[in-house]
């Protein structure tokens, strides 16, 4: 009898722990989905910066080489900062850990 309840309740653990790995992989999978909604909003919000900063003052001459240049050279900028977040993030996990 009492062996019978131990193995319900270790096959109720192995069914508790097999749904929070469930849950863990969805968490994983939307938080990679946010950081990639972010990474476009940040795309489009600097895109959108450097053609507004381009179209104020000019009304008519709008050179777009120049702008595609500019938006991409920003967007550099813009992944260059990120990977540094992500370093700095990566550096501080390592150290929480040790």
């Amino acid at each position: 009898q009492n062996e019978k309840e131990l193995q319900d309740v270790v096959k109720q653990q192995e069914e508790k722990m097999l749904q929070l790995i469930d849950k863990s992989g969805e968490v994983m999978r939307l938080k990679a989905e946010v950081s990639e909604l972010k990474r476009l909003l940040q795309r489009a919000e600097t895109e959108a910066k450097v053609l507004w900063e381009e179209m104020r003052g000019k009304e008519h001459q709008v050179d777009t080489a120049y702008v595609q240049e500019r938006v991409m050279l920003r967007r550099e900028v813009d992944k260059l900062r990120l990977l540094l977040v992500q370093k700095e993030d990566e550096n501080i996990r390592l150290t929480d850990k040790h």
